[in-house]
């Protein structure tokens, strides 16, 4: 008992990692509500007890919805490293079960950047989930999802329907504007939609259209300037023409924070603030058990890519 006594006694308790998560993933406190099971009013409510707690704010408001503060960020690292330990501790305790194997396709290959590694880091922990990556039905994960030739998708833009497919909110990644350090906006810390109507947008020739409409209602609302797009199929051809100065490029944090270090590019935000891309999480109800579990692994497994504010 007095070993129990001198250990430390906390202020963040398992269900403050998780309401972070969801509010970071969701980006507002209506859409984290469904995610942790709670009222809308009840997850304010709770974020407030949290900052209150620990004294300091954790997430602020901006056109795109929530955003994490520094704290915010510090306490997300944090957070993604106890869950994923505390879920490989709960596995290891509890009785062996045959792994489940799921199908798993992402609507968008800037997923497979970072997924591959996420899976292999799953079967090393020994989560008993058996995933293979289902990369020939990319270009169409939702009829692949309804029609049973996947049991899972992380989805960007598409629509799926049918009650036998189930759909969770999962996090967002970050669309940044890539340029060169000699463009002439790379002497500005944001850029406006009127910057982007005067340059050519560099991007890739593989992105579907739903993706092109989401970016285009995402930053220019309801006007529908005529814009000069530059469309490459390579990353490194995106990133080259880049480089030189012939565009900005329009890319995903994912991809683009890996080519920085050179320090011949920059990011730079919209003036209205980052440019958050909502993720879904889609399963066939079937699989359920193990999608659950997956989708444990998958809040904490995207990777958090930092640039200058």
């Amino acid at each position: 008992m007095k070993d129990i006594a001198q250990v430390p006694r906390t202020k963040l308790e398992v269900r403050d990692l998780q309401l972070v998560q969801a509010l970071s993933a969701a980006g507002s406190t209506s859409r984290a509500a469904a995610l942790v099971h709670l009222t809308q009013p009840a997850v304010s409510r709770a974020l407030c007890s949290l900052e209150a707690r620990l004294g300091v704010s954790l997430f602020e408001r901006s056109a795109q919805g929530l955003v994490p503060t520094a704290a915010g960020e510090r306490l997300l690292e944090g957070a993604r490293e106890l869950l994923v330990g505390l879920c490989d501790l709960e596995q290891r305790v509890r009785a062996p079960a045959p792994p489940s194997r799921l199908r798993i396709v992402c609507e968008c290959y800037t997923a497979y950047h970072w997924l591959p590694s996420a899976l292999t880091a799953l079967r090393s922990h020994g989560f008993g989930l058996d995933v293979a990556l289902e990369v020939a039905h990319t270009a169409a994960p939702a009829s692949a999802l309804t029609g049973g030739d996947v049991d899972a998708a992380l989805l960007t833009t598409a629509r799926v329907e049918g009650k036998d497919v189930l759909e969770r909110p999962l996090f967002s990644d970050e669309v940044v504007f890539v340029l060169a350090k000699t463009h002439p906006l790379a002497a500005k810390k944001v850029i406006t939609r009127e910057d982007l109507a005067s340059s050519v947008l560099v991007t890739s020739s593989n992105t579907p259209q739903a993706e092109q409409v989401w970016f285009m209602r995402a930053v220019f609302g309801r006007s529908k300037p005529r814009l000069r797009f530059e469309r490459l199929p390579l990353t490194e051809a995106i990133l080259d023409v880049t480089r030189a100065g012939l565009g900005v490029a329009a890319l995903s944090a994912w991809i683009a924070g890996p080519h920085l270090n050179k320090g011949d590019l920059c990011v730079r935000r919209l003036d209205t603030g980052p440019l958050q891309r909502p993720w879904r999480y889609a399963y066939r109800r079937e699989h359920s058990e193990a999608a659950m579990r997956l989708f444990a692994v998958l809040q904490t497994a995207a990777p958090r890519v930092h640039f200058e504010r």
